[in-house]
């Protein structure tokens, strides 16, 4: 009987424990957004990244996983996250955006994140990581690697 309320109680502990380390932020589509923003006003938290970025793949590892701030993102924020290279063709708020770049560049960057994410007379880098108001106006930009305490205090 104690071995058997034991194992009910370790297997609960682990479901428990899985269950809460597997939460991830919920990133929506460009689509999702724009539905999102006009059912439901929220900030908006929009991450670049590309494939070959280490930097980008430390964040996704170290700090997109972290509990604290999947829960703050996922609460309080519409998160999308873009790879800087697609080559699809994304509509948002009646505008169309492609990856014009593709056709004639290696590591082609999407016109989208060029717009929104590239520095006054600086080559265009990664990551960032925007953050836009309710009104979805840019409130700030972030153009490195940051820890979970400084993701945290720009949210």
């Amino acid at each position: 009987m104690k071995y058997t309320f034991l194992s009910l109680v370790l297997g609960c502990f682990v479901m428990v424990t899985y269950s809460q380390s597997d939460k991830a932020i919920e990133w929506k589509t460009w689509v999702q957004l724009e539905d999102a923003l006009k059912e439901q006003p929220k900030p908006v938290l929009i991450y670049f990244h590309a494939d070959w970025c280490a930097y980008c793949k430390k964040l996704d590892r170290e700090i997109f996983t972290n509990t604290k701030v999947v829960e703050k993102i996922n609460r309080d924020y519409y998160a999308v996250e873009m790879d800087v290279e697609t080559l699809d063709t994304i509509v948002f708020d009646g505008v169309t955006f492609v990856n014009k770049q593709a056709e004639t560049k290696r590591n082609a960057v999407h016109e989208l994140p060029i717009l929104l994410a590239t520095r006054e007379n600086e080559a265009f880098s990664l990551p960032v990581t925007l953050f836009f108001d309710i009104n979805f106006v840019v409130r700030d930009r972030v153009f490195n690697y940051y820890t979970v305490k400084q993701l945290l205090d720009l949210l």
